[in-house]
């Protein structure tokens, strides 16, 4: 499977919920140009499987930032996604990243956390959240993490190749024990047995028939339409000029003087915007009505 996407499916008669995400464009178009060591790429594919989920969720329009950041090998991992499942990615690490522990890898005793942010057009400012790194693993993690905010037992399990990232999600619903005191525990351990090569390369409806075939015939499953998920991080040189601007006509000829043009790096999204002398002296023009001299 090349698409992008995430289904969120229903066990209608056990009342629990799930849903898997896939992403095959969306997660090499993120990774291209970018020379992640296989580590890296695997932490931050697994992350980016996660984000798609929890963003699938939103139901406004917001924009959801995830960052792991901590002292290790690996200094940040961070996700971005808004309702749309439009979203963009990075890490950020060690020249070399060796395979270890994913406590290690991030540095999760030495300070580490886990960072929610979720910006919402009519909240004055967004609202965030920041829990300790408890897990070993990306999937354990947010498994944890989910747990705590939604105050419901969850499973979750990832993975991460260079051409695809995914994971399954499952989640108890609170009328879970009246229908089948012991639904939740069997789901939970027919999930467990997935591989990777089936997360990344099978469809729901294969994948989810494969996991629990005795179940969804006894208490069915509904399969909601897939919601695409795309990777979107265009260039933006209109925000990167008001970007020089802020920095006022001095600052901004201070840099020239010592560089000959201004250079703004755009991590996130791999970009390189170049300004000239002459391109900057046309952005404060626009900006007064007045040539610089």
């Amino acid at each position: 499977m090349s698409g992008s996407f995430v289904q969120r499916f229903l066990f209608e008669g056990l009342d629990i919920r799930g849903a898997l995400v896939h992403l095959g464009d969306a997660w090499q178009q993120m990774q291209a140009d970018r020379n992640y060591q296989p580590t890296v790429a695997q932490l931050l594919g697994e992350t980016a499987a996660v984000t798609a989920l929890i963003a699938g969720q939103l139901k406004q329009p917001g924009r959801l930032t995830l960052q792991l950041r901590g002292n290790g090998p690996i200094q940040l991992l961070v996700m971005d996604c808004n309702e749309q499942l439009q979203m963009r990615g990075m890490a950020r690490s060690n020249p070399v990243v060796l395979p270890a522990p994913v406590q290690d890898l991030l540095g999760a005793q030495q300070g580490g956390q886990l960072m929610m942010s979720l910006d919402m057009p009519d909240a004055r400012q967004p609202y965030q959240s920041f829990v300790p790194m408890v897990g070993d693993s990306i999937a354990a993690i947010f498994e944890h993490y989910l747990e705590q905010s939604e105050q419901q037992p969850s499973r979750l399990f990832a993975t991460a190749a260079p051409k695809a990232a995914a994971c399954l999600f499952l989640q108890k619903m609170p009328e879970a024990d009246k229908h089948d005191q012991d639904g939740w525990q069997r789901i939970s351990q027919l999930a467990s047995t997935v591989k990777p090569a089936e997360l990344l390369e099978l469809d729901a409806e294969t994948l989810l028939t494969r996991l629990f075939h005795e179940d969804m015939d006894q208490h069915g499953i509904r399969i909601y339409d897939a919601l695409p998920v795309v990777y979107h991080c265009p260039e933006d040189r209109a925000k990167v000029s008001d970007m020089i601007r802020g920095l006022g006509r001095q600052d901004a000829e201070t840099i020239l003087a010592e560089h000959g043009e201004i250079l703004i790096r755009d991590d996130i999204c791999n970009h390189d915007y170049h300004f000239s002398a002459a391109e900057v002296a046309a952005l404060f023009e626009s900006s007064t009505g007045k040539a610089l001299h």
